[in-house]
């Protein structure tokens, strides 16, 4: 970015422009249609940009869209309120488990009242409900590989709902352990979207 030429606004102290993505992402996790805020010092049209950030994209990146906010909005990690998911199942998967099974583990997912779970952190044992942070999960290819989306809530103060944690209830719930073979967030939902 800092070769697109772009005109970034780099607060006191900091030699590098400002560049928000609208939330974390793991480095074991690809991503796809990522957000990001990009703070300019002047106003440029939004196809002077697009034109500047096109001629620097790293090799197999794309630029799908640029949008002028306004600054004084709310910021956008504020405003991303979950992310899609497609999870393709390993093919360590026992042959017994078969699209329907788990279809079926999908629907008793979404049915439950609260989908007890613990997950390490810091050095102890945290116990939560993940039923709140899942907004879908559903088979969404029989495979092979088997093939699953999955809608999952970023919450304040309930935390992020993350897609391992949803295969591994799939699993417990069809009777069986999952592998995961690959795992893409292809989206962030903006909160304006859930409506």
């Amino acid at each position: 970015m800092e070769a697109s030429g772009l005109p970034f606004f780099r607060p006191i102290g900091r030699a590098r422009g400002r560049v928000a993505f609208g939330a974390p992402i793991p480095a074991t996790l690809a991503a796809e249609h990522e957000l990001a805020d990009i703070v300019l010092n002047e106003t440029w049209p939004v196809w002077r940009v697009r034109e500047a950030l096109e001629r620097e994209l790293p090799t197999g990146w794309l630029l799908l869209d640029v949008h002028d906010v306004w600054l004084g909005g709310p910021p956008l990690a504020g405003q991303v309120a979950a992310a899609d998911y497609r999870i393709d199942l390993g093919e360590t998967v026992a042959p017994a488990v078969v699209a329907p099974a788990v279809a079926a583990a999908a629907r008793t997912l979404l049915a439950a009242e609260a989908l007890p779970r613990e997950r390490a952190k810091a050095g102890s044992v945290v116990r939560y409900d993940l039923r709140p942070l899942l907004i879908d999960v559903h088979v969404s290819q029989p495979g092979p590989p088997l093939q699953i989306r999955a809608r999952t809530r970023f919450h304040p103060v309930l935390g992020t709902g993350r897609p391992e944690e949803v295969v591994a209830a799939l699993g417990e719930a069809a009777g069986c352990a999952l592998v995961i073979g690959s795992m893409v967030r292809e989206r962030l939902v903006l909160a304006d979207e859930l409506d």
